[in-house]
């Protein structure tokens, strides 16, 4: 689709215009204004003990021009992202995930790893509906639900139980600014993105399990 650029190891979703985008990312975390959002595979080679992820990040960033987009790292293999998109009443959803599973936690907990190359588990939601800054905050409390619903359903045993998420996951949502209130549950927006996230994390989660997770020891 044209709003998907893959140029390995970037993966670039162009949300089409300037939007609100909330996360927690690297370079550009709490809510700001943005029309990308960018993933950049690297692998331990990249991201040498003596390395600032933050400087190695902007730098290769400005290098492509992209120094306002909101970013994700991950070591997983960007060409394996999965897409979803949802559609309920008026509301429409669309979704790009990229799951890796290899540093799997489950909340309350930490487990002890030694330094590997961390898959993780990046999403951008984006949706059309004109959202207020609150609508914004709960519509991320819905991404990060389906992304450990999503997590919960693989049924990936820990040592102290069944995975909900990974160490290092980052979610990014995006809407245009507008009035709505509300994105909880039991609206149209929070229906559609619950569902497109899901179902892009547990078929990434579940790519992952199969071609990846068989040959990882993740039952610390």
């Amino acid at each position: 689709m044209n709003d998907l650029i893959l140029d390995h190891p970037w993966l670039e979703f162009d949300l089409g215009t300037e939007m609100q985008v909330l996360s927690w990312s690297i370079n550009r975390p709490g809510c700001v204004s943005a029309r990308r959002i960018l993933w950049r595979e690297v692998h331990n080679s990249d991201l040498q003990p003596d390395v600032d992820v933050s400087d190695w990040l902007e730098g290769h960033l400005s290098a492509r021009g992209a120094c306002n987009a909101v970013a994700f790292l991950t070591s997983c293999d960007i060409r394996r992202y999965q897409r979803s998109e949802a559609v309920v009443g008026d509301a429409h959803a669309q979704v790009v995930a990229t799951v890796g599973l290899s540093n799997a936690e489950r909340v309350g907990h930490r487990l002890e790893r030694p330094l590997v190359e961390w898959g993780t588990i990046n999403v951008a939601l984006k949706v059309d509906s004109g959202l207020s800054e609150a609508a914004l905050l709960e519509l991320m409390s819905i991404a990060t639900q389906a992304r450990t619903a999503a997590v919960m359903d693989l049924d990936l045993p820990l040592s102290v139980g069944r995975a909900t998420g990974t160490g290092t996951d980052c979610v990014a949502v995006a809407a245009p600014p507008g009035d709505e209130p509300y994105a909880g549950l039991h609206t149209e927006i929070g229906e559609a993105a619950g569902r497109a996230v899901y179902s892009a994390v547990l078929k990434g989660g579940r790519g992952w399990m199969a071609s990846i997770g068989a040959r990882i020891s993740v039952a610390t």
